[in-house]
């Protein structure tokens, strides 16, 4: 058998399941191994879209605990980035999300001494990526945000507040450093 045809298997295998799973796609470009897909809640399930032409590498994580996940076409996830959807997730076409970035969209309460933090419900917090943004390795972004078309965060940076278009930010918390030419 050639390696051509058993990639091919693989590649059809893993759509099926990631569909048996409830994942919303299409054609996908590429599917890594270990995608780790979960649309949470029995009784409201959220949901996971994967545009035409994304690619995902090995070990990306999509749990949409209830809520909402919606991956553009052509967006790659690079391996081992995680994505929690419980307040909604966009990231627009195009878009490069490298390895061991997180992406949420929720947050704890804080209540008052003696009341346990996890015992708070979460807090959603809607999140937005736009088109053709480029996130480095090991960027989080925090729930809430909105990146704006085109923007660059440089690794590492840790996104606490919405970046406009065009814009390059790195550091912790990331903070604008120059727009793009």
């Amino acid at each position: 058998m050639s390696r051509c045809l058993i990639r091919s298997a693989l590649r059809w295998l893993r759509l099926q399941r990631l569909r048996l799973l409830g994942v919303e796609i299409v054609h996908p470009r590429y599917l890594g191994s270990a995608i780790d897909c979960r649309r949470g809640f029995l009784t409201a399930p959220g949901r996971i879209q994967i545009g035409t032409g994304a690619g995902i590498e090995q070990g990306v994580v999509l749990h949409a605990y209830g809520g909402l996940i919606r991956i553009g076409p052509a967006v790659f996830l690079g391996p081992y980035a995680v994505i929690y959807g419980h307040g909604g997730v966009e990231i627009g076409e195009e878009t490069l999300v490298s390895m061991h970035c997180r992406i949420l969209s929720s947050n704890h309460a804080v209540p008052s001494p003696g009341t346990s933090i996890r015992t708070q419900p979460d807090v959603h917090l809607r999140t937005k990526i736009g088109r053709d943004v480029w996130l480095g390795a090991g960027v989080t972004v925090l729930g809430g945000v909105t990146i704006g078309d085109g923007c660059v965060v440089g690794a590492g940076a840790v996104v606490t507040h919405d970046v406009p278009p065009y814009s390059i930010s790195i550091g912790v918390p990331a903070e604008v450093v120059r727009q793009r030419q």
